[in-house]
Parts: structure tokens; C-alpha cells; sequence
């Protein structure tokens, strides 16, 4: 077939390098533009562009895939069919229609849980056991379109959303590649999402990891492997801002005033919640390198009744 592949970040770039290696001919990617990094303001390529060029092909890069002019350009690569993974951008109705085969996004749930920007996050906020990734037809709703393939993946008992990035990433790549001949041989029998099993995740900024230290313990344990490594849950000490990156729960409740550090221990300390005990292990205080909680105690004298949040 005759892919063009429209997608962003690293979590795009699997998808990318599988459909390359199964021998499809990939036409064209389209990006995001080229964004400047740090204090420099170097630009900097978008990984699935970075991954196009390896590979030598073509990169389309439109501020606004809308603009009659993008629409236009899409139109000389002459695809079969549009590939989208986290490409960033909605699709218009004119831009859905245009290959043979339509359009297909890789989603990082099991549709039609978790529709939206930051599924791979909330599952693991949630608590949810097993989650995996959809192959849908694109519709104009956000990720609303008919399901035409599933994979599930398993969330482990310590999974972070880094961890399970990695895992759909891989399973995303697998699945669009079983995919790809199933819609061109007519294999494959559309499924409409049922709208009263949908759910949807908002996009994530930085001030969705600000810890209430009112809620459980195992609410806000789930919340820092949920937020690593981005946005990242954090807390506050005397003003400074202190981000969490790995604790454990302690079902044991204090008599203590939710927030404060309850024990301290040579490579941990134990903060009362709503519900049970947080035993943080690795953090991160404001201006310092991230450490595990036996190094960052060596330098930070830390007692019991210190208090947590503003």
C-alpha cells in the first residue's frame, strides 16, 4: 500500500519504522514544524521527522493541516491510505475522504475508554489493570471512528506512563502492521464505539500533579507513576516545589494532620494521608538532581512533623 504517515512524537516513530520495514511504500510523513530547545532556541525535528529522514522520505510540515494550501499538498502524495499516530492536529472532513482506504489513527487505549490526549496517563491514575491499543477508522469526533483491530497490553503493579509508553508504542507498531493488509484485502469488519462505554481524558499540564495530600495513599501513589516522567506529581516544602518519583503504600493510618511527615527512616520517609501512609523513595527537591530518598536524606535533615504542601 501506499502510506502517507502523519504523526509527532516518539510514541509515533515505531509505527513509523514498522510499516517501512513491511515493505509498504511510504510516500510521505507529516509533521509538526520544527520547534526551537532550550536556552539556545536551536530548532529542533520532531522524532518522527527525524525517523523519515533516516529513511529518506519526504516531510510535510503545515502549521495548520486545514489551510486549503496543506490540503493540497496532500493530495500529490496520492496515498492509499493516511496513517495517524499522535499526529497533533484534528482532520477535516475533506482530509478524512481523501485515500482510498480513509484514514486510520493508532490510539493508546482500548477505544472507547479513555478517547482524548493523555490516555496512557489516566489508566494508570485510575487504576486500571489492562489497557492496549486501537486501530480506528477516523471519523470527525475526537477518536470517535469505528474500530477495526485491538491488541491489549497489561499494566504492571509499578507501571509509570513512561514504562507504559514504551509498551504501546511497540504494541502500536505491531498492530498497524497486521492491520495494513487486513483493509486492503477487505478482511476487516468495522465495530462502532458504543457511546455509553466512551470515556475522555483532557490534555495534561503541570498543574494536574499537584498532590492533595487529603486523598488516599494509594490514590496519590497511582498519581506519581500516572505523571512520570511528565508533568510529574510534586508537593511543596517551605515555598519550594518537591516532586515525587517513586513511594510505596503503607496501609497503616496516622493520627496526624494529612501532609505531614510522620517517620523518618535512613532511605525513606513515611507522609500521613487521607487514607494509609505515602512511603516516598525517590524525589526530586526544587534546583536539585533527582535522587533516591537515602541520598537526599544524607543532605536534608527531614524529621517527623515536617509538614508537606502549601
Amino acid at each position: 500500500m501506499k502510506v502517507l504517515f502523519m504523526g509527532t512524537p516518539d510514541f509515533a516513530v515505531g509505527a513509523l519504522e514498522a510499516i517501512v520495514k513491511a515493505g509498504h511504500e511510504v510516500v510521505g510523513v507529516v509533521t509538526q514544524p520544527d520547534k526551537p530547545k532550550g536556552r539556545s532556541g536551536q530548532m529542533q525535528f520532531p522524532p518522527v521527522k527525524e525517523c523519515a529522514v533516516k529513511y529518506d522520505i519526504p516531510v510535510f510540515q503545515p502549521v495548520k493541516i486545514k489551510a486549503p494550501e496543506a490540503v493540497e499538498e496532500l493530495k500529490k502524495f496520492e496515498a492509499d491510505i493516511f496513517v495517524v499516530a499522535a499526529f497533533g492536529q484534528m482532520l477535516s472532513e475533506e482530509i478524512l475522504n481523501m485515500p482510498k482506504y480513509g484514514c486510520v489513527n493508532i490510539h493508546a487505549s482500548l477505544l472507547p475508554k479513555y478517547r482524548g490526549a493523555a490516555p496512557i496517563n489516566q489508566v494508570i491514575i485510575d487504576g486500571e489493570k489492562e489497557t492496549g491499543v486501537t486501530i480506528q477508522q477516523m471519523a470527525l469526533g475526537c477518536d470517535t471512528g469505528d474500530i477495526l483491530t485491538t491488541k491489549v497490553v497489561e499494566i504492571d503493579r509499578k507501571e509509570t506512563a513512561e514504562s507504559l509508553f514504551d509498551k504501546l508504542s511497540v504494541a502500536g507498531a505491531e498492530l498497524i502492521v497486521e492491520t495494513l493488509p487486513k483493509i486492503a484485502a477487505g478482511e476487516i469488519t468495522p465495530i462502532p464505539q458504543d457511546e455509553s462505554k466512551a470515556t475522555h481524558v483532557r490534555k495534561m499540564d503541570k498543574s494536574f500533579g499537584e498532590i492533595d495530600w487529603r486523598k488516599s495513599a494509594v490514590e496519590i501513589e497511582r498519581l506519581i507513576r500516572g505523571l512520570n516522567s511528565w508533568p510529574s506529581a510534586y508537593t511543596y516544602y517551605q515555598g519550594k516545589s518537591v516532586k515525587l518519583w517513586e513511594a510505596d503504600v503503607v496501609a497503616v493510618d496516622a493520627k496526624a494532620e494529612a501532609g505531614s511527615i510522620v517517620e523518618v527512616s535512613k532511605d525513606y520517609f513515611d507522609v500521613a494521608t487521607g487514607e494509609g501512609l505515602l512511603r516516598v523513595k525517590e524525589l526530586q527537591l526544587e534546583g536539585k538532581k533527582r535522587m533516591d530518598t537515602k541520598s537526599f536524606l544524607l543532605g536534608n535533615q527531614w524529621k517527623a512533623g515536617f509538614q508537606l504542601g502549601k
